[in-house]
Protein backbone atom coordinates (compact mmCIF):
# COMPACT_ATOMS: atom_id res chain seq x y z
CA UNK A 1 0.00 0.00 0.00
CA UNK A 2 0.90 3.26 -0.82
CA UNK A 3 1.63 5.95 1.30
CA UNK A 4 -0.17 9.05 0.94
CA UNK A 5 2.24 12.68 -0.02
CA UNK A 6 2.87 14.82 3.16
CA UNK A 7 3.98 18.37 2.56
CA UNK A 8 6.66 19.80 4.41
CA UNK A 9 7.88 23.21 5.34
CA UNK A 10 8.77 24.77 1.91
CA UNK A 11 11.33 26.86 3.52
CA UNK A 12 14.84 26.60 5.82
CA UNK A 13 13.21 26.56 9.17
CA UNK A 14 16.60 27.09 10.99
CA UNK A 15 16.30 30.45 9.10
CA UNK A 16 13.32 31.36 10.97
CA UNK A 17 13.36 34.25 13.93
CA UNK A 18 10.65 34.95 16.48
CA UNK A 19 8.45 37.60 16.47
CA UNK A 20 5.10 36.17 17.65
CA UNK A 21 4.72 34.24 21.26
CA UNK A 22 1.46 32.58 21.15
CA UNK A 23 -0.30 31.06 24.26
CA UNK A 24 -2.58 28.37 24.17
CA UNK A 25 -1.16 25.70 21.85
CA UNK A 26 -4.48 23.77 21.53
CA UNK A 27 -5.83 22.32 17.78
CA UNK A 28 -7.19 25.44 16.35
CA UNK A 29 -3.95 27.64 16.79
CA UNK A 30 -2.26 24.79 14.85
CA UNK A 31 -5.37 25.21 12.58
CA UNK A 32 -5.46 28.19 11.56
CA UNK A 33 -3.16 31.11 12.64
CA UNK A 34 0.10 28.93 12.64
CA UNK A 35 -0.79 27.64 9.00
CA UNK A 36 -1.51 31.12 7.62
CA UNK A 37 2.30 31.88 8.66
CA UNK A 38 3.16 28.58 7.07
CA UNK A 39 1.81 29.77 3.85
CA UNK A 40 3.72 33.11 4.19
CA UNK A 41 6.88 31.69 5.30
CA UNK A 42 6.51 29.40 2.27
CA UNK A 43 6.30 32.37 0.26
CA UNK A 44 9.92 33.67 1.22
CA UNK A 45 8.25 36.35 3.67
CA UNK A 46 8.13 37.26 7.25
CA UNK A 47 11.00 34.62 8.42
CA UNK A 48 11.36 37.02 11.39
CA UNK A 49 7.45 36.30 12.80
CA UNK A 50 8.03 33.05 13.70
CA UNK A 51 6.21 31.45 16.44
CA UNK A 52 7.22 30.54 20.28
CA UNK A 53 4.58 28.42 22.13
CA UNK A 54 3.36 28.93 25.61
CA UNK A 55 0.81 28.16 28.37
CA UNK A 56 -0.26 28.30 31.76
CA UNK A 57 -1.93 25.36 32.28
CA UNK A 58 -1.22 21.49 33.01
CA UNK A 59 -2.47 20.30 29.05
CA UNK A 60 -0.16 23.01 27.60
CA UNK A 61 2.96 21.00 29.54
CA UNK A 62 1.75 17.60 28.11
CA UNK A 63 1.49 19.56 24.47
CA UNK A 64 4.68 21.23 24.63
CA UNK A 65 6.40 17.80 26.03
CA UNK A 66 4.89 16.22 22.55
CA UNK A 67 5.71 18.73 20.18
CA UNK A 68 9.09 19.26 21.29
CA UNK A 69 9.89 15.90 20.88
CA UNK A 70 9.04 16.67 16.81
CA UNK A 71 11.08 19.71 17.05
CA UNK A 72 8.16 21.72 17.19
CA UNK A 73 6.20 20.28 14.21
CA UNK A 74 2.66 19.80 13.57
CA UNK A 75 0.45 17.82 11.75
CA UNK A 76 -2.54 19.47 10.10
CA UNK A 77 -4.95 17.12 8.00
CA UNK A 78 -7.75 18.59 6.21
CA UNK A 79 -10.50 16.69 5.59
CA UNK A 80 -11.62 17.11 2.15
CA UNK A 81 -14.04 14.62 1.43
CA UNK A 82 -12.78 14.53 -2.19
CA UNK A 83 -9.33 13.42 -0.51
CA UNK A 84 -7.68 14.55 2.33
CA UNK A 85 -4.15 15.97 2.54
CA UNK A 86 -2.02 16.18 5.33
CA UNK A 87 0.92 18.82 5.88
CA UNK A 88 3.94 19.31 8.42
CA UNK A 89 3.40 22.90 9.58
CA UNK A 90 6.88 24.64 10.76
CA UNK A 91 6.38 27.96 12.23
CA UNK A 92 6.29 27.70 15.86
CA UNK A 93 10.34 27.02 16.70
CA UNK A 94 10.17 26.99 20.16
CA UNK A 95 7.93 26.07 23.11
CA UNK A 96 8.80 27.80 26.56
CA UNK A 97 8.75 25.63 29.79
CA UNK A 98 5.32 25.63 31.60
CA UNK A 99 5.85 26.72 35.19
CA UNK A 100 4.34 28.39 38.25
CA UNK A 101 5.04 31.85 38.25
CA UNK A 102 5.27 31.63 34.31
CA UNK A 103 8.62 33.13 34.27
CA UNK A 104 10.10 32.26 31.31
CA UNK A 105 6.93 33.67 29.28
CA UNK A 106 7.46 36.56 31.24
CA UNK A 107 11.11 36.98 29.68
CA UNK A 108 10.46 35.69 26.46
CA UNK A 109 7.63 38.39 25.71
CA UNK A 110 10.18 40.69 27.14
CA UNK A 111 12.49 40.65 24.45
CA UNK A 112 12.16 43.52 21.95
CA UNK A 113 11.85 40.86 19.25
CA UNK A 114 8.64 39.75 20.42
CA UNK A 115 5.53 42.54 18.97
CA UNK A 116 2.80 40.53 18.71
CA UNK A 117 1.75 38.22 21.80
CA UNK A 118 -1.45 36.16 20.38
CA UNK A 119 -3.80 33.66 22.76
CA UNK A 120 -6.06 31.13 22.11
CA UNK A 121 -7.23 30.36 25.49
CA UNK A 122 -11.12 28.96 24.78
CA UNK A 123 -13.93 31.71 25.29
CA UNK A 124 -14.03 30.47 29.00
CA UNK A 125 -10.36 31.50 29.73
CA UNK A 126 -11.11 35.40 29.60
CA UNK A 127 -12.81 35.39 33.43
CA UNK A 128 -15.61 37.45 32.32
CA UNK A 129 -18.42 37.76 34.20
CA UNK A 130 -22.37 36.93 33.50
CA UNK A 131 -22.41 40.89 31.73
CA UNK A 132 -19.21 40.69 30.45
CA UNK A 133 -17.07 42.42 32.66
CA UNK A 134 -13.87 41.02 34.28
CA UNK A 135 -14.73 38.59 37.18
CA UNK A 136 -12.56 40.39 39.91
CA UNK A 137 -13.51 37.56 42.36
CA UNK A 138 -12.66 34.34 40.39
CA UNK A 139 -9.41 32.72 42.60
CA UNK A 140 -6.83 32.78 39.80
CA UNK A 141 -7.53 37.11 39.13
CA UNK A 142 -7.47 37.54 42.94
CA UNK A 143 -4.06 35.58 43.32
CA UNK A 144 -2.70 37.21 40.18
CA UNK A 145 -4.20 41.17 41.69
CA UNK A 146 -2.03 39.95 44.56
CA UNK A 147 0.84 38.24 43.61
CA UNK A 148 2.21 40.72 40.15
CA UNK A 149 5.52 39.42 40.01
CA UNK A 150 4.98 35.66 39.95
CA UNK A 151 1.42 35.70 37.77
CA UNK A 152 -0.86 32.23 37.21
CA UNK A 153 -2.53 33.53 34.43
CA UNK A 154 -1.95 34.16 30.84
CA UNK A 155 -3.38 37.91 31.20
CA UNK A 156 -0.89 38.25 34.58
CA UNK A 157 2.09 37.52 32.41
CA UNK A 158 1.23 40.10 29.68
CA UNK A 159 0.96 42.95 32.06
CA UNK A 160 4.40 42.04 34.04
CA UNK A 161 6.08 41.38 30.31
CA UNK A 162 4.71 45.13 29.61
CA UNK A 163 5.86 46.49 32.66
CA UNK A 164 8.89 44.86 31.81
CA UNK A 165 9.23 46.52 28.38
CA UNK A 166 7.91 49.93 29.60
CA UNK A 167 10.75 49.85 32.22
CA UNK A 168 13.09 49.39 29.64
CA UNK A 169 12.18 51.53 27.07
CA UNK A 170 10.38 49.31 24.69
CA UNK A 171 7.83 49.80 22.63
CA UNK A 172 4.38 47.23 23.85
CA UNK A 173 3.81 44.25 22.02
CA UNK A 174 0.19 44.35 20.41
CA UNK A 175 -2.20 41.98 22.01
CA UNK A 176 -3.85 39.75 19.90
CA UNK A 177 -7.43 37.28 20.57
CA UNK A 178 -7.60 34.81 17.92
CA UNK A 179 -10.74 33.33 20.80
CA UNK A 180 -14.26 32.80 19.39
CA UNK A 181 -15.52 35.82 21.17
CA UNK A 182 -17.96 38.54 19.99
CA UNK A 183 -15.19 41.67 20.24
CA UNK A 184 -12.23 39.47 21.10
CA UNK A 185 -9.57 42.28 21.13
CA UNK A 186 -12.17 44.59 22.97
CA UNK A 187 -12.51 41.58 25.85
CA UNK A 188 -8.70 41.00 26.26
CA UNK A 189 -8.64 44.48 26.48
CA UNK A 190 -10.85 44.63 29.29
CA UNK A 191 -9.29 41.53 30.93
CA UNK A 192 -5.63 43.01 30.85
CA UNK A 193 -6.25 46.67 31.75
CA UNK A 194 -8.85 45.66 34.16
CA UNK A 195 -6.55 43.24 35.99
CA UNK A 196 -3.56 45.89 35.96
CA UNK A 197 -6.09 48.56 37.87
CA UNK A 198 -6.78 45.99 40.71
CA UNK A 199 -3.00 46.50 41.16
CA UNK A 200 -1.64 49.30 39.52
CA UNK A 201 -3.79 51.90 38.20
CA UNK A 202 -1.92 54.21 36.98
CA UNK A 203 -0.29 51.25 35.06
CA UNK A 204 -3.70 50.10 34.10
CA UNK A 205 -3.91 53.80 31.95
CA UNK A 206 -0.49 53.34 30.70
CA UNK A 207 -1.86 49.74 28.97
CA UNK A 208 -5.31 50.95 27.94
CA UNK A 209 -3.34 54.10 26.24
CA UNK A 210 -0.29 52.87 24.57
CA UNK A 211 -1.11 48.88 23.87
CA UNK A 212 -3.08 47.84 21.02
CA UNK A 213 -6.00 45.04 20.72
CA UNK A 214 -7.11 44.08 17.48
CA UNK A 215 -10.62 42.43 16.84
CA UNK A 216 -10.45 39.57 14.61
CA UNK A 217 -12.86 37.14 13.74
CA UNK A 218 -11.21 33.03 12.87
CA UNK A 219 -13.14 30.40 11.33
CA UNK A 220 -12.26 26.55 10.93
CA UNK A 221 -13.62 23.66 12.36
CA UNK A 222 -11.19 21.64 14.27
CA UNK A 223 -12.47 18.05 16.02
CA UNK A 224 -11.07 17.22 19.04
CA UNK A 225 -7.84 14.58 18.61
CA UNK A 226 -8.28 11.33 19.69
CA UNK A 227 -7.36 7.33 17.80
CA UNK A 228 -9.30 8.51 14.85
CA UNK A 229 -7.23 11.19 14.13
CA UNK A 230 -4.02 9.52 15.13
CA UNK A 231 -4.96 7.11 13.04
CA UNK A 232 -5.28 9.11 9.78
CA UNK A 233 -1.70 10.57 10.34
CA UNK A 234 -0.61 6.97 10.69
CA UNK A 235 -1.94 6.90 7.06
CA UNK A 236 0.35 9.69 6.21
CA UNK A 237 3.59 7.80 7.93
CA UNK A 238 3.63 9.93 10.71
CA UNK A 239 3.43 8.61 14.67
CA UNK A 240 2.40 11.85 15.79
CA UNK A 241 0.14 11.89 19.26
CA UNK A 242 -0.90 15.19 19.08
CA UNK A 243 -1.97 15.62 15.06
CA UNK A 244 -4.40 17.85 14.06
CA UNK A 245 -7.41 17.54 11.75
CA UNK A 246 -9.87 20.40 10.35
CA UNK A 247 -11.97 20.75 7.27
CA UNK A 248 -10.68 22.74 4.24
CA UNK A 249 -12.52 25.98 4.84
CA UNK A 250 -10.90 28.61 7.18
CA UNK A 251 -11.38 32.27 7.38
CA UNK A 252 -9.50 35.05 9.34
CA UNK A 253 -10.30 38.66 9.56
CA UNK A 254 -8.60 41.72 11.13
CA UNK A 255 -8.45 44.95 12.10
CA UNK A 256 -4.84 46.60 11.13
CA UNK A 257 -3.97 47.86 14.31
CA UNK A 258 -0.21 46.52 14.88
CA UNK A 259 1.85 49.52 16.49
CA UNK A 260 5.00 47.26 16.63
CA UNK A 261 4.57 45.56 13.19
CA UNK A 262 2.97 42.91 11.81
CA UNK A 263 3.54 39.95 9.38
CA UNK A 264 2.30 40.43 5.72
CA UNK A 265 -0.97 37.93 6.22
CA UNK A 266 -3.09 39.72 3.44
CA UNK A 267 -0.80 37.25 0.89
CA UNK A 268 -1.94 34.61 2.30
CA UNK A 269 -5.58 35.50 2.91
CA UNK A 270 -6.39 36.93 5.95
CA UNK A 271 -8.31 39.73 5.24
CA UNK A 272 -7.67 43.22 6.97
CA UNK A 273 -10.15 45.83 7.71
CA UNK A 274 -12.55 48.37 10.03
CA UNK A 275 -15.10 46.09 9.67
CA UNK A 276 -14.39 43.46 11.24
CA UNK A 277 -17.46 43.48 13.49
CA UNK A 278 -20.05 43.18 10.43
CA UNK A 279 -17.81 39.62 9.56
CA UNK A 280 -18.17 39.04 13.01
CA UNK A 281 -22.00 39.19 13.44
CA UNK A 282 -22.25 37.46 10.21
CA UNK A 283 -20.65 34.27 11.37
CA UNK A 284 -22.47 34.43 14.80
CA UNK A 285 -25.62 34.76 13.70
CA UNK A 286 -25.19 32.77 10.35
CA UNK A 287 -22.70 29.90 11.30
CA UNK A 288 -22.76 29.42 15.34
CA UNK A 289 -26.80 30.00 15.35
CA UNK A 290 -26.97 27.31 13.12
CA UNK A 291 -24.92 24.65 14.55
CA UNK A 292 -27.11 25.43 17.72
CA UNK A 293 -30.15 25.41 15.24
CA UNK A 294 -29.28 21.71 14.46
CA UNK A 295 -28.03 20.49 17.90
CA UNK A 296 -30.45 20.51 19.99
CA UNK A 297 -33.15 18.51 17.85
CA UNK A 298 -30.38 15.92 16.54
CA UNK A 299 -29.54 15.36 20.47
CA UNK A 300 -33.31 14.98 21.32
CA UNK A 301 -33.43 12.65 18.26
CA UNK A 302 -30.16 10.56 19.29
CA UNK A 303 -28.10 11.82 16.51
CA UNK A 304 -24.50 11.45 17.43
CA UNK A 305 -22.55 12.81 14.23
CA UNK A 306 -23.41 17.08 12.81
CA UNK A 307 -23.37 15.28 9.31
CA UNK A 308 -25.73 12.65 10.32
CA UNK A 309 -27.89 15.58 11.84
CA UNK A 310 -27.63 17.01 8.12
CA UNK A 311 -29.02 14.02 6.63
CA UNK A 312 -31.97 13.96 8.91
CA UNK A 313 -34.33 16.08 6.07
CA UNK A 314 -36.31 17.61 9.34
CA UNK A 315 -33.24 19.40 10.49
CA UNK A 316 -31.74 20.91 7.31
CA UNK A 317 -36.06 21.81 6.40
CA UNK A 318 -35.70 23.48 9.85
CA UNK A 319 -32.23 25.03 8.99
CA UNK A 320 -32.96 26.21 6.13
CA UNK A 321 -36.52 27.92 7.11
CA UNK A 322 -34.56 29.51 9.85
CA UNK A 323 -31.80 30.71 8.39
CA UNK A 324 -33.28 32.19 5.96
CA UNK A 325 -36.60 33.85 7.11
CA UNK A 326 -35.25 34.74 10.61
CA UNK A 327 -31.71 35.03 10.65
CA UNK A 328 -30.17 36.19 7.14
CA UNK A 329 -32.56 39.02 6.72
CA UNK A 330 -31.54 40.77 10.11
CA UNK A 331 -27.82 40.38 9.01
CA UNK A 332 -26.35 43.61 8.58
CA UNK A 333 -24.21 44.26 4.86
CA UNK A 334 -20.89 42.33 5.00
CA UNK A 335 -18.14 44.16 2.77
CA UNK A 336 -17.97 41.98 -0.74
CA UNK A 337 -20.25 39.37 0.84
CA UNK A 338 -22.95 37.29 -0.70
CA UNK A 339 -25.13 36.17 2.46
CA UNK A 340 -26.70 33.44 0.79
CA UNK A 341 -23.60 32.67 -0.70
CA UNK A 342 -21.91 32.57 2.43
CA UNK A 343 -24.51 30.34 4.39
CA UNK A 344 -24.55 27.72 0.84
CA UNK A 345 -21.15 27.09 1.98
CA UNK A 346 -21.46 27.01 5.97
CA UNK A 347 -24.17 24.06 4.46
CA UNK A 348 -21.43 22.19 3.06
CA UNK A 349 -19.25 22.64 5.58
CA UNK A 350 -22.16 20.80 8.22
CA UNK A 351 -22.34 18.43 5.96
CA UNK A 352 -19.22 16.94 5.61
CA UNK A 353 -18.65 14.09 6.75
CA UNK A 354 -15.47 13.16 7.33
CA UNK A 355 -15.00 16.31 10.13
CA UNK A 356 -16.76 13.67 12.36
CA UNK A 357 -17.89 16.50 14.50
CA UNK A 358 -20.77 15.44 16.79
CA UNK A 359 -24.09 16.73 18.01
CA UNK A 360 -22.71 16.89 21.66
CA UNK A 361 -19.98 18.87 21.13
CA UNK A 362 -22.08 21.56 19.20
CA UNK A 363 -24.77 21.22 22.59
CA UNK A 364 -22.00 21.99 24.64
CA UNK A 365 -21.93 25.34 27.00
CA UNK A 366 -25.90 26.54 25.73
CA UNK A 367 -25.62 28.76 28.90
CA UNK A 368 -23.13 30.85 27.17
CA UNK A 369 -23.75 30.44 23.79
CA UNK A 370 -27.61 30.93 23.43
CA UNK A 371 -26.94 34.76 24.50
CA UNK A 372 -24.13 35.05 21.74
CA UNK A 373 -25.97 33.10 18.80
CA UNK A 374 -29.11 32.49 19.13
CA UNK A 375 -30.77 35.99 21.45
CA UNK A 376 -29.62 38.91 19.96
CA UNK A 377 -31.31 37.46 16.76
CA UNK A 378 -34.69 36.97 18.08
CA UNK A 379 -34.02 40.31 19.86
CA UNK A 380 -33.49 41.97 16.02
CA UNK A 381 -36.22 40.14 14.90
CA UNK A 382 -38.78 41.98 17.34
CA UNK A 383 -37.10 45.33 17.12
CA UNK A 384 -38.04 44.77 13.06
CA UNK A 385 -41.34 43.81 14.50
CA UNK A 386 -41.43 39.98 13.81
CA UNK A 387 -42.04 37.30 15.81
CA UNK A 388 -39.16 34.79 14.81
CA UNK A 389 -40.88 31.47 16.08
CA UNK A 390 -38.35 29.56 14.95
CA UNK A 391 -35.57 30.57 16.80
CA UNK A 392 -37.86 30.99 19.57
CA UNK A 393 -38.40 27.14 18.86
CA UNK A 394 -34.50 26.50 18.96
CA UNK A 395 -34.09 28.12 22.56
CA UNK A 396 -36.93 25.77 23.55
CA UNK A 397 -35.68 22.31 22.02
CA UNK A 398 -32.63 24.03 24.42
CA UNK A 399 -34.59 23.92 26.96
CA UNK A 400 -35.92 20.66 26.85
CA UNK A 401 -32.37 19.10 26.12
CA UNK A 402 -31.38 20.15 29.50
CA UNK A 403 -33.93 18.46 31.09
CA UNK A 404 -31.08 15.55 30.39
CA UNK A 405 -33.07 12.91 28.52
CA UNK A 406 -33.47 12.71 24.99
CA UNK A 407 -37.20 11.81 23.70
CA UNK A 408 -36.24 8.14 23.52
CA UNK A 409 -35.42 8.58 27.06
CA UNK A 410 -31.60 8.26 26.61
CA UNK A 411 -29.65 10.35 29.59
CA UNK A 412 -28.19 12.89 28.88
CA UNK A 413 -24.65 13.60 30.08
CA UNK A 414 -23.81 17.10 32.05
CA UNK A 415 -22.75 19.24 29.20
CA UNK A 416 -22.54 23.08 30.54
CA UNK A 417 -20.35 24.59 33.36
CA UNK A 418 -24.17 24.93 34.85
CA UNK A 419 -25.72 21.90 33.82
CA UNK A 420 -27.29 21.12 37.11
CA UNK A 421 -28.70 24.61 37.53
CA UNK A 422 -29.94 24.18 34.24
CA UNK A 423 -31.51 20.75 34.41
CA UNK A 424 -33.60 21.51 37.65
CA UNK A 425 -34.52 24.88 35.61
CA UNK A 426 -35.55 22.49 32.78
CA UNK A 427 -37.78 20.34 34.44
CA UNK A 428 -39.49 23.39 36.43
CA UNK A 429 -39.89 24.87 33.08
CA UNK A 430 -42.07 21.82 31.64
CA UNK A 431 -44.94 23.21 34.10
CA UNK A 432 -44.06 26.80 33.93
CA UNK A 433 -42.11 28.16 30.72
CA UNK A 434 -41.63 31.41 32.30
CA UNK A 435 -38.82 29.90 34.74
CA UNK A 436 -36.65 29.26 31.99
CA UNK A 437 -36.84 32.68 30.28
CA UNK A 438 -36.52 34.28 33.74
CA UNK A 439 -32.69 33.37 33.31
CA UNK A 440 -31.89 37.37 33.04
CA UNK A 441 -28.16 36.69 31.98
CA UNK A 442 -29.39 34.55 29.05
CA UNK A 443 -32.21 36.06 28.18
CA UNK A 444 -32.64 39.68 29.71
CA UNK A 445 -35.79 41.71 29.64
CA UNK A 446 -37.03 39.40 26.65
CA UNK A 447 -39.73 37.32 29.23
CA UNK A 448 -41.38 40.18 29.64
CA UNK A 449 -42.25 40.02 25.87
CA UNK A 450 -45.91 38.89 26.20
CA UNK A 451 -45.55 37.01 22.95
CA UNK A 452 -42.10 35.72 23.17
CA UNK A 453 -43.22 33.96 26.18
CA UNK A 454 -46.54 32.95 24.55
CA UNK A 455 -44.62 31.51 21.87
CA UNK A 456 -41.91 29.66 24.05
CA UNK A 457 -44.45 28.26 26.51
CA UNK A 458 -46.30 26.88 23.23
CA UNK A 459 -43.07 25.68 21.47
CA UNK A 460 -41.67 24.17 24.94
CA UNK A 461 -45.33 22.38 25.31
CA UNK A 462 -45.32 20.89 21.97
CA UNK A 463 -41.81 19.08 22.28
CA UNK A 464 -42.21 17.70 25.67
CA UNK A 465 -46.02 16.44 24.21
CA UNK A 466 -45.24 15.46 20.77
CA UNK A 467 -41.34 15.24 20.79
CA UNK A 468 -38.82 17.28 18.37
CA UNK A 469 -39.31 15.11 15.64
CA UNK A 470 -43.18 15.74 15.49
CA UNK A 471 -42.88 19.93 16.20
CA UNK A 472 -40.02 20.20 13.74
CA UNK A 473 -42.58 18.71 10.85
CA UNK A 474 -45.52 21.03 12.22
CA UNK A 475 -43.01 24.41 12.23
CA UNK A 476 -41.81 23.23 8.77
CA UNK A 477 -45.15 22.96 7.55
CA UNK A 478 -46.32 26.34 8.37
Amino acid sequence: MTTPALSLPAYDRSALTPGIVHIGLGNFHRAHQAVYLDDLFALGEGHDWAIIGAGVRPADGRMREALMAQDCLSTVVELDPAGKSARRIGAMIDFLPVEPGNAALIAAMSKPEIRIVSLTVTEGGYFMDSVGRLDAGAAEIRADAANPGAPETAFGAILAALKARRDAGIIPFTVMSCDNLPGNGDVTRDVVVGLARLFDPGFADWVNANVAFPNGMVDRITPATGERERAMAAAFGLDDPVPVTCEPFRQWVLEDRFPAGRPALEKVGVIFTEHVHAYETMKIRILNGGHAIIAYPGGLMDIDLVHEAMEEPLITAFLDKVEREEIIPIVPPVPDTDLQAYYAIIRERFANPEVADTVRRLCLDGSNRQPKFIVPSIRDNRAAGRLPKGLILASALWCRYCAGVTDSGAVIAPNDPNWDELTARAQAAKADPAAWLAMRDVYGDLGEDAEVAGAFAAALEAVWARGARAVLTEYIGG
